[in-house]
């Protein structure tokens, strides 16, 4: 990436982490309306409506309640009874869908035995209720640990109920693709959406897309059932050029996509028939997200201040 942008992305990635804006961000109206572009709501049931409107468009989803980076005993443990609500309510109401989870939102940061704890508490709810939990990836720092606590669930709940996150971005991931396939891991493939240095992640787009590549052939060879989240549509049609090559048929994976981005590219694939799932982000701590994904294309700035001046 040339030094423009990387400084770019850089101002909103540290913007993303102050605690003060994202208090002042949040109270602000018309930035607020400019998030529900990328956020379904601030509540569950907002969420849930959002959902329902998806499922009716043949799409499928993964809700995530937005908190992350949590530093607080008490604060993990809301955490988990939301997710325990959540995995509640989606059946009550019958949405096709299943949950995605940060491990920092249960203590990851502070304490990883009480993350484990947290993070088993809502899977073994999701194995209850017969369904999946995707354990998110966050910044290079931790992607270790996660790795460890999705390996140590899987151990105990198995390929049906939790699976793990790979970024194309950093340089381990072909090998951690092939480890976690080899132990019956389901992973979701993406680029990565955090600011990561020359030691631990590839620089140029080219390079990262070429990891892209090279990962999801080894996801779609392993006969397990991935999901390959991009909107790139160069990215797309490497897919389905090597799923026609291999012979897989439609259902042997999925490709996934973040709620507000490309709709039409989700309706076209899920038109030809091809399973796709949409990250569904929710909650009052939508700030951080929401930075994140200007910060994957910094001229949404400009989209945001011409709002923000409109009111």
């Amino acid at each position: 990436m040339d030094q423009a942008t990387y400084l770019s992305r850089a101002a909103l990635m540290f913007l993303s982490r102050r605690e003060g804006l994202k208090d002042v961000a949040t109270e602000v109206p018309a930035l607020r309306r400019i998030a529900r572009r990328f956020i379904a709501g601030e509540s569950l049931e907002e969420a849930v409506a959002a959902v329902k409107e998806l499922n009716a468009r043949g799409l499928t989803v993964s809700f995530d309640h937005l908190n992350e980076a949590v530093r607080d005993d008490a604060e993990t443990h809301d955490e988990v009874l939301e997710y325990l609500r959540l995995l509640a309510r989606i059946d009550q109401v019958g949405v096709r869908g299943n949950v995605s989870l940060k491990l920092t939102q249960c203590g990851l940061l502070f304490d990883p035995a009480l993350a484990l704890a947290n993070a088993r508490e809502v899977v073994a709810e999701a194995r209850r209720r017969d369904t999946f939990v995707r354990v998110d990836m966050e910044h290079s720092a931790v992607t270790q640990a996660t790795l460890d606590v999705v390996r140590a669930l899987h151990r105990e709940f198995g390929e049906r109920h939790v699976g793990a996150v790979l970024q194309s971005y950093l340089y381990r991931t072909e090998a951690d693709a092939r480890a976690l396939c080899a132990e019956g891991i389901r992973i979701r493939l993406c680029k990565g959406a955090y600011l990561e240095g020359p030691e631990v992640a590839f620089q140029q787009k080219k390079d990262v897309d070429d990891n892209f590549v090279r990962t999801m052939r080894v996801l779609l060879d392993s006969g397990l059932y991935h999901g390959i989240a991009t909107h790139d549509e160069r990215m797309v049609e490497e897919t389905l050029a090597y799923a026609h090559e291999r012979g897989l048929p439609r259902g042997a994976f999925e490709f996934q996509m973040l709620y507000g981005i490309r709709r039409d590219l989700q309706e076209r694939l899920a038109g030809e028939g091809w399973p796709v799932r949409v990250y569904v982000p929710y909650g009052k701590h939508w700030y951080p997200y929401f930075m994140r994904r200007l910060a994957e294309r910094p001229a949404n700035v400009w989209f945001v201040m011409k709002n923000l001046v409109k009111g």
